[in-house]
């Protein structure tokens, strides 16, 4: 796959920044379309007040009477890191409120699928709840709504997925996605929902004085934004203003020790510094392992390492996650290896399709959606890996590539062919679905055609998105110091990118495929920077070459107590 550099446009005359504010800083902000530092500050005070989502005032009068009245209520969440963060604080928060035996049922993908189905509210009978509130899911949960209130439940639904032409019969639904809804910020994860509707229903209680009458100390809310953040990382919902403060917040708790003793022991398991925790230690540390046991087992592994308040515990939950993801890991590669195989044939044959729907039927359920994302970044195509289901069905699981809309793509699908999917759901760049084995090959032509018409040949070259080249000044601690300041970095506001060319000193192979080099820019042969490349290959690399075109983070590097500046490259050339 071709890799091409383009560097974000920037208009220095539309900033408003102080004047002692680098240039450095306006570059990199104007680069994402902020005009002030007033987008850095995170403070709770910035978030955007949940007056205006839809529901939220309904779901909030029946919880309160359900405190009050101590109805057992029961959560429904979904099997990924963003249902199990939703989970653990909406039994933590409501249980904290005072509401007798909250408890939880995630459906085991393997045996009941995705979301609030009619199967699941047969199991969730035997909780006898008075209540059921979905989180992370249920938005187009029709027929479950319909079987749970039947079954005498009070239904409220709580998601942020995209909705289908027709809504839940659920006696309140929050979803900032929602018609009619006018909350702003449209990219809460679903943890950030159910984390307004709780700080809501704290408020609620407080002010008809439940609390004082109950003698029960009011929760304080923020104590559960370390959930928020691992939940809102791990789903890749961009990260704008409101869902940064929500993340910085929740990453300085973490930070600090001030966290679950859960996440305190996922980061120890994996051998990271929690005092230096980043969102890209959430997306590729926590939130793996979170959702490791939805993948292959059971998500309330997660759930419970995440609720319980045992470090010990927590210690033990964390290995047996731990040890799932290495699990997964080893599936996914077999998987990727199987699916490559696969690809090199079709390459053989002519031009690579536009879109790459991949099926086999010993492909684990499970990690079919990491297949994806893992073929998608290789090949730069729209991906959709399926893997056997039941009554003969297949699963898939979809990723998309900037411009292509993946679930909008699924809906015209069906739109032109009503009886080729079953089911499908999601979001821009991820989605699931579900067909009969036998429509496979007729769905793979169609899902092409759609691609075709939605994108344009250009948009199958991947990019990188450069903040340009830096000055010599820049090469600096300082520099690196005052970017991190910044994040927390992430979905639609990524971490700086720069790019230039730079004099090859050094090279030489670390670990097994990593290219650890010494580069110096050409104007300044003497300053000499450290960089590392991973995961490149050996075939090419090293190779006899004095000069390279690298596209590159800034990074603190600490080895032994000792700080040193170091180039994370993303694209290397040798020119």
């Amino acid at each position: 796959m071709n890799t091409t550099i383009q560097r974000r446009p920037v208009d220095f005359s539309t900033g408003r920044f102080a004047s002692e504010t680098p240039k450095i800083l306006q570059r990199v902000l104007l680069g994402r379309g902020i005009v002030s530092e007033e987008a850095l500050d995170h403070s709770l005070a910035k978030l955007q007040q949940p007056q205006s989502m839809r529901g939220l005032d309904t779901a909030v009068t029946l919880l309160v009477e359900a405190v009050r009245a101590q109805q057992k209520i029961l959560i429904v969440g979904d099997f990924d890191a963003d249902g199990a963060t939703s989970s653990t604080l909406a039994v933590l928060a409501l249980g904290a409120m005072g509401a007798p035996g909250v408890d939880f049922l995630v459906p085991n993908r393997f045996d009941f699928g995705y979301g609030l189905t009619p199967e699941i509210v047969e199991v969730a009978k035997d909780y006898a709840p008075d209540m059921l509130i979905t989180v992370d899911n249920g938005i187009s949960s029709i027929d479950g709504v319909v079987a749970a209130k039947a079954a005498g439940m009070t239904v409220i639904v709580t998601d942020h997925h995209l909705p289908g032409s027709e809504l839940p019969d659920a006696d309140a639904i929050v979803n900032p996605n929602q018609p009619n809804c006018d909350f702003p910020s449209k990219n809460l994860a679903g943890v950030g929902v159910i984390f307004y509707l709780l700080s809501r229903l704290r408020s609620a209680l407080q002010e008809c004085g439940w609390f004082a009458q109950s003698g029960i100390a009011p929760p304080n809310m923020a104590e559960y934004l370390d959930l928020v953040a691992l939940g809102t990382v791990a789903d890749l919902v961009p990260l704008d203003h409101n869902n940064r403060i929500l993340v910085h917040q929740g990453i300085a708790r973490i930070r600090s020790g001030r966290c679950r003793p859960g996440i305190s022991a996922l980061l120890e398991v994996a051998g990271r510094d929690q005092r230096r925790l980043s969102t890209t230690d959430i997306g590729f540390i926590l939130g793996p392992r979170i959702n490791a046991a939805g993948r292959l087992d059971d998500i309330g592994t997660g759930i419970r390492c995440l609720l319980t308040r045992d470090p010990s515990e927590a210690r033990e939950l964390a290995g047996e996650l731990d040890m799932l993801n290495r699990d997964r890991k080893a599936i996914e590669q077999g998987m990727q290896r199987e699916a490559l195989a696969a690809l090199e044939e079709l390459q053989l044959e002519g031009e690579i399709p536009w879109s790459l729907c991949l099926y086999d039927a010993n492909w684990h359920q499970g990690v079919v959606g990491i297949l994806a994302s893992r073929i998608k970044e290789k090949f730069h195509r729209p991906v959709i890996a399926f893997a056997e289901g039941d009554n003969d069905l297949v699963k898939g699981s979809a990723r998309s590539i900037p411009g292509l809309h993946i679930r909008d793509a699924l809906s015209d699908v069906a739109a032109a062919n009503p009886e080729l999917i079953s089911k499908f759901g999601g979001h821009a760049m991820a989605a699931g679905l579900s067909l009969p084995a036998q429509n496979l090959d007729a769905f793979r032509a169609e899902f092409e055609r759609v691609v075709r018409k939605r994108l344009d040949e250009n948009q199958l070259q991947a990019v990188i998105d450069s903040d340009g080249e830096l000055d010599i000044a820049d090469y600096t601690l300082q520099t690196a110091a005052l970017l991190r300041a910044c994040a927390p970095w992430g979905q639609a506001f990524p971490e700086p990118v720069f790019d230039g060319e730079f004099l090859l000193l050094q090279q030489r192979i670390v670990g097994e495929r990593h290219l650890k080099m010494v580069v110096a820019p050409p104007q300044a042969p003497q300053l000499a920077l450290d960089a590392i490349a991973f995961n490149i290959d050996t075939d090419q690399w090293p190779q006899p070459t004095e000069r390279v075109r690298l596209a590159y983070k800034l990074d603190v590097n600490e080895f032994r107590g000792r700080e040193s500046l170091q180039l994370m490259v993303s694209l290397l050339e040798a020119i």
